[in-house]
């Protein structure tokens, strides 16, 4: 049920019975305002999409907007998934990182960490990130945060996300074009060039690293590798649950190393996504795991819709979507404890209904 793309599964193993935290990385980034660039959510309403997400893993109710946010094509947000396997098997806890919303969750009970970061600026007109200041805010998050739990399951919904990330990893000097996924089952490729070209524009060659990501990036991007660097010498695990975005951050984390002369314990930190982002033929996650000096372990889930007949999840098969909202790192958490593919899938179908 969970396959290996790099490293060994005895981590993965390690983790079979254990109790996991959930943290939901949430940020905005005004690229997703582009028409077209996206599809993770409601037309007109993209920037609602973090906070709906975060809204129904929590509650199972979208309270910022009538209805849950789904592509125009029809398919639901992957949070349904994450939702799903919470109910099924629920996570010790579920807490949010605010990492720069226009509209707070409206979600009473659950720990919301609010860092006070601004929603990011469109790359193709420069970020205009404090990118020092938002990795200086992971590393100490990092170095203070005490999950009541076996390990972390961080997870992330950013729009545009995957744009922001494949600028980010070229800007940083890894040969990453065709490499990153998108929410589209074709991706928009000309739309993303034209928008990935004119943010490297803003780039100079004397740019330091965090200069290069204050323009080109997105706050997860960066307050994640601050967090997961932060956290290296906790004796709890991190698992990043995610797709190529998730890749990125894993990417930065490399690139600052290399800058900084320093090393990470990467038997503490893995990587999880789904099916759809592994058999991707319009990405390539495993090449970019590749670039890494260090070894990561990285696996996916192996689940689909084969068993629904409901129309709106068959797209996922057909490659819309594939990955949000932790789906890949929460699948992967309801195999470890027992659950199996036709009790996810009839829980997902019972919020469609």
């Amino acid at each position: 049920m969970i396959k290996n793309i790099t490293g060994k599964i005895d981590l993965i193993e390690s983790l079979r019975g254990k109790k996991a935290t959930f943290l939901l990385s949430l940020s905005n980034t005004k690229t997703a305002e582009i028409e077209g660039i996206t599809q993770a959510g409601i037309p007109g309403m993209i920037h609602l999409t973090p906070t709906l997400d975060s809204e129904f893993v929590c509650t199972g109710e979208v309270r910022s907007l009538p209805q849950i946010a789904q592509t125009p094509k029809g398919v639901p947000t992957p949070a349904l998934i994450s939702r799903a396997v919470h109910l099924l098997h629920p996570f010790s806890q579920i807490e949010l990182l605010n990492l720069g919303l226009e509209v707070n969750p409206k979600i009473e009970y659950f720990k919301q960490h609010n860092f006070n970061i601004n929603p990011s600026g469109s790359i193709d007109m420069g970020a205009n990130i404090d990118a020092m200041e938002v990795f200086q805010k992971g590393i100490e998050f990092g170095q203070k945060y005490e999950p009541k739990s076996d390990y972390v399951i961080l997870a992330e919904s950013v729009p545009s996300g995957t744009t922001t990330a494949l600028t980010t990893a070229l800007a940083l000097g890894y040969d990453a074009k065709d490499k990153f996924s998108s929410s589209f089952a074709s991706n928009p490729s000309n739309l993303k060039v034209e928008v990935v070209t004119k943010a490297l524009k803003h780039i100079s060659p004397n740019d330091d690293i965090f200069e290069i990501l204050g323009k080109v990036a997105d706050n997860m991007l960066i307050f994640n590798a601050g967090y997961i660097l932060g956290a290296n010498n906790k004796d709890y695990r991190i698992i990043l649950a995610g797709g190529t975005q998730m890749a990125c951050v894993l990417l930065v984390i490399n690139s600052i190393l290399q800058t900084m002369q320093g090393a990470i314990d990467h038997s503490k930190i893995a990587l999880v996504t789904t099916k759809w982002v592994y058999e991707d033929k319009n990405s390539d996650i495993l090449a970019l795991l590749d670039m890494l000096d260090f070894k990561l372990n990285s696996y996916y889930a192996d689940f689909d819709f084969a068993l629904s007949s409901h129309p709106a999840l068959k797209l996922y098969d057909q490659g819309e979507a594939k990955e949000g909202v932790g789906a890949g790192g929460c699948l992967a958490y309801g195999f470890l404890n027992g659950l199996s593919k036709e009790q996810i899938t009839s829980k997902v179908e019972e919020f469609l209904q």
